[in-house]
């Protein structure tokens, strides 16, 4: 090994050879573990590109995300207190809500069966 054949006298005093050995086996559970702020490459102009700068999306913004989802929920919530289960269907199926796909009015007014203006009126 390589710290056998360097000289203790070079390491500070009273740190043997054997204590650096047993740090560095402690160490490797850490081997495969990375920072985000380290070197992956370079950009055209010469600058160090990091795993943050190619991880990061300025697009997501982790609070508008929340603050969104947190709207439909209570907006779900007034649906159901407010509206009848009919009116729900009606908006659900218009707007594509719940992951569906979004209706005209009049294959709402007839896949339920009313007019075309009744959905109208609802939405």
């Amino acid at each position: 090994m390589i710290l056998q054949d360097v000289c203790c006298n070079c390491f500070h005093k009273g740190c043997s050879a054997n204590e650096i050995l047993m740090y560095l086996r402690s160490q490797k559970r850490y081997n495969n573990e990375i920072s985000l702020n380290e070197c992956v490459g370079t950009d055209q102009e010469g600058n160090d590109i990091t795993l943050f700068d190619v991880v990061w999306d300025e697009t997501e913004d982790v609070i508008e995300e929340v603050d969104v989802k947190l709207r439909i929920r209570k907006m779900y919530r007034k649906m159901k207190d407010v509206l009848q289960k009919r009116e729900q269907q009606i908006l659900i199926w218009r707007y594509g809500l719940n992951n569906q796909k979004a209706k005209t009015q009049n294959e709402i007014a007839s896949d339920l069966g009313i007019s075309r203006s009744y959905v109208s009126e609802r939405v």
